[in-house]
């Protein structure tokens, strides 16, 4: 199998670096991601505290690494699709993937390489 080629580099976790990434690797996803900027905006705001912001900013890094990937984004719309299933080792299967490329995704996001491309365990 050809490794997941990512469409774009990955952004820095910045407003700019990640409205641009979104922009071209999940357009549809843009006003989900004004919607979540502008909670997480208030809610530091009231909280007095930046963690919103970069939780935001982390949540969309792990989107937009995922998304990059065309095939680790087809492998994960295809595993929560299969969440569906009226087979309860299809959805307990779809569970593992989904959650194996979720956190790969966010290894990668926090810099830690140690799963690149996305390989399932199991």
């Amino acid at each position: 199998m050809e490794p997941d080629a990512p469409l774009i580099p990955m952004p820095e976790l910045t407003l700019p670096g990640l409205r641009r990434a979104v922009a071209v690797v999940v357009p549809s996803r843009l006003p989900e991601f004004f919607d979540e900027m502008q909670k997480a905006f208030v809610q530091a705001g009231e909280d007095d505290s930046v963690l919103p912001i970069r939780m935001f900013y982390r949540r969309w890094g792990v989107v937009v690494e995922i998304e990059r990937h065309p095939r680790t984004a087809q492998r994960l719309h295809a595993a929560e699709a299969a969440l569906n299933s009226e087979d309860a080792d299809v959805r307990a299967r779809a569970v593992r993937e989904a959650g194996e490329i979720v956190r790969a995704a966010h290894r990668e996001v926090a810099g830690d390489s140690f799963a690149p491309g996305f390989t399932t365990v199991g």
